[in-house]
């Protein structure tokens, strides 16, 4: 199985980074192949640009687009490691996707209406905030960002979005925590992958702990 991994936190030293590490031994672990797009460490501009869109429409690609679509055709997963800043994606990994899921790749005009063009591809998406989790169920907050991002960006596109998983209070926690949410990746993985191949059921999970 080909993994695309899609990291957005310039913090080497974060949690993030740390969920990057784990996952992507996690997969090696399991035999599968990993490509990690680390977004900071490209200098991935993030900016749709006219230019870009004169290109595209044009029916050429720019260069460093075309070349993120391909390691998209060719992944079977795409994992998603990022900070929620502001309730949503840092600015450079939104405009990843504002770039890289371009009209007639990502998305068409059918006879249909408007399809998703990656159907037979699935998105893991994981998550750390600031805030803890009974703050952002009382506001609507995860369900608010699950539709605005799962939907309105994965599944639109025909993505299956295996899961979202949040991981609350990420700047107070301890590190027994913090460790605790490492360790709920592998368990989540392990469940996924099973000897007879995959389970495709949607879950929506928010990774806490008692003292979380």
């Amino acid at each position: 199985m080909k993994h695309l991994v899609i990291y957005a936190n310039p913090n080497d030293n974060s949690f993030n980074h740390s969920v990057l590490d784990n996952i992507t031994q996690k997969y090696l672990s399991l035999g599968h192949q990993v490509t990690l797009r680390n977004l900071y460490k490209m200098n991935w501009n993030p900016i749709l640009t006219t230019q870009d869109l004169e290109t595209i429409h044009s029916g050429q690609m720019p260069a460093d687009i075309a070349h993120e679509q391909e390691l998209i055709k060719q992944a079977d997963i795409l994992t998603i490691i990022y900070p929620v800043w502001w309730t949503g994606m840092p600015a450079i990994l939104k405009g990843y996707f504002d770039r890289v899921f371009a009209f007639g790749f990502a998305y068409g005009i059918t006879d249909k209406g408007i399809e998703g063009l990656l159907k037979g591809k699935k998105a893991l998406l994981l998550s750390s905030t600031g805030q803890p989790k009974e703050v952002y169920e009382a506001s609507g907050m995860y369900r608010a960002m699950n539709m605005t991002t799962d939907t309105g960006i994965f599944e639109f596109c025909g993505i299956e979005v295996i899961s979202h998983i949040y991981f609350p209070s990420i700047q107070s926690v301890t590190d027994e925590v913090k460790n605790e949410y490492i360790q709920s990746i592998h368990e989540f993985l392990d469940n996924y992958f099973t000897i007879n191949g995959e389970r495709h059921n949607y879950v929506d999970r928010v990774v806490t702990f008692q003292n979380a």
